[in-house]
């Protein structure tokens, strides 16, 4: 399997999706098969061809899955975007990419999506399920006016299926090319991982405009021939009541949704979960071990990256060892620890956790310059994370090198701080960062989110912390916020955090 035209059976009547409602849609491999070419010969018509890019701003649902198929099995780009964006994010990656056409949900009129696509003459087409098949209504052909009735086409191993964007926590977002090749094989490196068969079913909760949903969540689980239950988006009240009902045995999710569930009344009766995969953001150790006790399941955590077409490691099934903490061994993936010069240090040595695999990209889209910074000589991708390996070789994250807090010299990790501030039982969310200091260049401050009912004053919690960390990690400044600021994947990132805390401390905010 080299492409995603034939990632799974056309011919097999066993289950491939099911969306959850009264009643709910289920979708046989056949039918799927069936669905994707007659919406790529909609496309074809429409003006599709090879390296077109197909914009997708539609929620998690059958029409997505479809479409983003459909646009890859015509040799086109699938470029998915979040459909809660506003009309100038729209227009960014749309204009980036020169998308051929955008796809939106029915009945979206003059929404932000079509707005921007409008300006940049990408043609628009309303994308739904009418109960018999997956619809392209086209409102507006734009460049592709004039240009329609391509050939059908079938996909080549090297073709890009899919661009995402990196999240930009520097400047400009870069723009992530994928390949065919390179979804293959993360798609086979996480069925490998997890031993997924024909018997698994799996209930997803990240977004499919995300890295992780789209391929551990949904394209994995196909390849192996298992079923991927749907749901809109994630829904902490009908969750367990889906993943019951519909006799899912594992989800993938990152730490924020699984603290949610832990917080939620418990599934009754409780499922026989095979494994609980946590990815995208680091685990507290405390998070994995209630996870694990609460819902009797082993819990893997992972590692990932856009660029890496997701997974690059894991912590093993049992009965090998999974380490809490760590993010397990390299998957399908070479990782080496390399120092600024590209050189590997020593076994147990911090440095820059580096990979190497067919599920690469090949490089950033019209961006020398980060491609020049973002591989060595030897063609290993610098993912711009500290980290080392143990005695086992399993790979331990100690911050990204641009968020380590350089406090007069002294690197500080974020990750253990915030580990160490998980396990405060007052603490319901803790995130640390470097502030600007006269002194010492940079200072530790952190945010906190107080569990319901719960008191916790600053000088309290730092004596709390000074029993636990060195003297010159405690916080300078620490803030008690009500809401964590996060992504649109319920990921937190440290920059967001720092910038939101900030505005606390400026003249205006204390008017």
């Amino acid at each position: 399997m080299a492409t995603l035209s034939n990632a799974f059976s056309a011919s097999s009547d066993s289950t491939a999706i099911i969306v959850p409602g009264s009643p709910a849609l289920t979708v046989s491999y056949k039918r799927l098969s069936a669905d994707i070419y007659a919406f790529q010969q909609k496309l074809a018509r429409l003006g599709v061809a090879p390296a077109s890019a197909v914009s997708i701003a539609l929620p998690n649902s059958y029409p997505f899955i479809v479409a983003f198929l459909a646009a890859s099995w015509q040799r086109a780009i699938a470029a998915p975007l979040n459909p809660a964006y506003k009309q100038s994010e729209f227009e960014f990656y749309i204009d980036d990419l020169k998308s051929a056409v955008v796809l939106v949900p029915r009945g979206q009129g003059d929404g932000p999506a079509v707005k921007a696509a409008k300006k940049y003459k990408a043609a628009v087409a309303e994308c739904y399920w009418d109960g018999q098949e997956v619809v392209l209504d086209v409102k507006d052909e734009g460049k592709l006016k004039g240009n329609g009735n391509k050939m059908v086409e079938t996909a080549q191993p090297g073709d890009v299926a899919l661009v995402l964007h990196t999240s930009g926590t520097t400047g400009r977002p870069k723009a992530v090319p994928l390949s065919h090749k390179n979804l293959a094989r993360t798609m086979n490196n996480i069925v490998r991982t997890y031993q997924l068969t024909p018997q698994d079913r799996t209930m997803l909760v990240m977004p499919l405009f995300h890295v992780h949903g789209l391929l551990a969540g949904f394209l994995a689980p196909l390849l192996s021939g298992g079923s991927v239950i749907v749901p809109p988006k994630f829904s902490a009240s009908e969750f367990w009541r889906d993943f019951n009902e519909h006799k899912a045995n594992w989800y993938t999710a990152v730490p924020t949704i699984h603290q949610i569930l832990l917080k939620s009344p418990l599934p009754s009766p409780m499922p026989k979960i095979r494994f609980i995969r946590s990815c995208s953001s680091p685990l507290s150790p405390k998070v994995f071990h209630e996870l694990e006790k609460t819902f009797e399941a082993p819990v893997l955590e992972a590692y990932a990256m856009t660029e890496a077409a997701h997974q690059m490691t894991s912590n093993p099934l049992p009965p090998a060892q999974r380490k809490p903490g760590s993010v397990g061994l390299g998957q399908g993936v070479e990782v080496k620890i390399l120092d600024q010069d590209g050189k590997e240090v020593a076994q147990g040595k911090e440095a820059e956790i580096c990979i190497r695999g067919e599920n690469v990209t090949a490089g950033y889209l019209n961006n020398p310059e980060a491609n020049k910074s973002s591989f060595t000589a030897e063609g290993f991708f610098r993912t711009g994370d500290q980290g080392k390996k143990d005695e086992d070789g399993y790979v331990i994250i100690t911050g990204r090198i641009k968020e380590l807090i350089n406090k007069g010299g002294e690197k500080i990790s974020p990750i253990e701080l915030d580990n160490t501030l998980m396990q405060n039982p007052k603490v319901s969310e803790a995130v640390s960062f470097a502030i600007p200091d006269d002194m010492y260049g940079q200072e530790v401050a952190v945010a906190v989110v107080l569990k319901e009912g719960q008191k916790l004053g600053s000088e309290e919690l730092k004596s709390w912390m000074a029993e636990r960390v060195a003297k010159f990690k405690l916080p300078k400044k620490v803030y008690f916020t009500n809401v964590m600021p996060k992504t649109a994947t319920g990921k937190i990132q440290r920059r967001m955090v720092a910038e939101a805390m900030s505005k606390q401390d400026s003249p205006k905010a204390k008017l």
